[in-house]
């Protein structure tokens, strides 16, 4: 009885091989790869914006570009980090970025809400449909490296897992499109790129999990 057992646990460990240790540092240096894969893309496409190459930054544009890097950054690295559960850890950093960057959308609302009431036309204007649609474009870079490393780890809570890697790779994507999008008044960012992030974060949350379960 004992030989069979021995032989079997030989014939199960033959085929095993070692397994490189998920190390959290990996995983953002790819985030960060992908994300310069994005801003490398739209940049070589239109170029930088004027005010940049110019070196004299609009501050609105540089806080919202630095809004939408520090929520790429933090929601990167909770979803890294949720490939490897431990009990008690405390992974919320990405929500209080996530209420920083809450303050465009809600800051351009106001801003259409007043004008409104002083009767002012509104300052929308139908000019962030490519942002949209190139900002999600420049996200894939980072939405597909953040699922290729989650898949590799064993996350628990797959929808938040998901939803994170969608913030990531939104965020990411929009704050490709700051560095050449001529609209930097606080409406359009706050809405059009606002919106583009909020979707990516949806479609993450809806497509990411599917692709995590073997």
């Amino acid at each position: 009885m004992t030989r069979s057992t021995d032989s079997l646990i030989e014939a199960l460990a033959q085929d095993l091989a070692p397994v490189r240790p998920l190390r959290r540092w990996r995983g953002m240096a790819g985030a960060l790869l992908g994300l310069a894969a994005g801003v490398l893309l739209l940049l070589g496409l239109f170029g930088i914006r004027s005010d940049l190459l110019a070196a004299r930054p609009d501050p609105v544009g540089v806080v919202s570009a630095g809004v939408f890097l520090v929520l790429t950054l933090a929601s990167a690295w909770a979803a890294i980090d949720s490939a490897r559960p431990a009990v008690g850890a405390r992974r919320d950093g990405w929500a209080w970025s996530l209420a920083a960057a809450a303050v465009l959308p809600l800051g351009a609302l106001f801003l259409i809400v007043t004008g409104l009431l002083h009767g002012n036309a509104s300052p929308l204007r139908d000019n962030g449909r490519d942002c949209i649609t190139f900002g999600l474009f420049a996200g894939l870079f980072t939405a597909a490296i953040l699922t290729a490393w989650l898949r590799r780890g064993a996350p628990v809570r797959l929808g938040q897992a998901g939803l994170l890697t969608g913030l990531s790779a939104g965020s990411a994507g929009i704050f490709a499109v700051s560095l050449y999008c001529p609209h930097t008044d606080m409406v359009h960012i706050g809405i059009w790129h606002g919106l583009a992030v909020a979707i990516a974060a949806v479609l993450g949350r809806l497509i990411v999990p599917p692709l995590l379960r073997w």
